[in-house]
């Protein structure tokens, strides 16, 4: 009789604690219409963010998603040597006003994104960020937003990153205090497909256009393409074997699909049956 007590309560007391550390390990949602999704790229020195910039455009024209709160920022660069990859063209096609770059215009765009940043805090919305890159601006934003809102919380920052290479470039102490002060999401790397987040890098020929029939965005693929081709590998910047081979690669993109709950798409074939026109 003991014995059988003793038993129902020792498995009463650890579903409680399962239960209790499921509840805990739990990820908050982007919520639509009151977060903020800034999607960074350092287009530097591979030409992967262009085609990762494309991949977002595209969700942003399905019904669902077309009234994203979102900002992109391009040259979010850390300390990694190499040639910039010039994408001004393609984010003005892409998205118009709703991009800042920070390769030209460092402490203007950290200012702008701080105030974004901000408004939504002030609105008890989180901010999402989608480290197509380094941390390094997301290390000046947080500073700033704390010197701005000193009872900010820091944890409502999410900072999702799939690349060990990118964090290997980022400047330590400045990852580390990220690490440490946002909420910082580390998920299986966007290049390979079935660990957990969607495949984006294909050194096959991806058929686009099957899927693809609306006017801007087939102009903003095309574009994201033929800047790929002209800078992959060229002056020193890195050569992506996928990308000349004929192949895409946006798997920077996997860290917004894994924000937005869209982390089952398993490569780049299903997400343009996804996003079908």
């Amino acid at each position: 009789m003991y014995l059988k007590t003793f038993i129902l309560l020792f498995l009463s007391a650890w579903v409680n604690q399962v239960i209790g550390q499921e509840k805990t390990n739990t990820i908050p949602k982007f919520e639509l219409g009151k977060d903020l999704l800034l999607v960074h790229y350092d287009c530097k020195t591979d030409v992967d963010d262009l085609h990762s910039a494309a991949a977002f455009a595209t969700l942003l024209a399905t019904s669902k998603y077309s009234k994203l709160n979102y900002h992109v920022v391009g040259g979010t660069y850390g300390m990694q040597k190499g040639l910039y990859v010039p994408p001004e063209a393609l984010l003005d096609l892409a998205f118009g006003s709703q991009w800042s770059d920070a390769h030209n215009n460092y402490e203007e765009v950290l200012n702008s994104v701080t105030q974004l940043a901000t408004k939504t805090l002030n609105g008890n919305g989180a901010i999402w960020i989608a480290e197509g890159g380094q941390s390094d601006f997301t290390f000046d934003l947080m500073k700033a937003l704390k010197k701005s809102t000193a009872a900010i919380d820091t944890k409502r920052i999410h900072v999702v990153q799939h690349s060990d290479w990118n964090e290997k470039v980022t400047t330590p102490k400045k990852l580390d205090y990220v690490k440490e002060v946002a909420s910082y999401h580390k998920i299986p790397d966007g290049n390979t497909a079935h660990n957990g987040t969607p495949g984006f890098r294909s050194e096959e020929i991806v058929p686009w256009e099957n899927n693809i029939t609306d006017p801007q965005l087939t102009k903003v693929w095309k574009l994201a393409l033929q800047l790929g081709n002209q800078y992959n590998g060229k002056e020193g910047r890195y050569l992506n074997k996928a990308i000349e081979k004929g192949g895409l690669d946006f798997s920077d993109f996997a860290e917004v699909c894994w924000i937005l709950g869209l982390e089952n798409l398993e490569d780049a074939s299903a997400y343009f049956q996804f996003v079908a026109y």
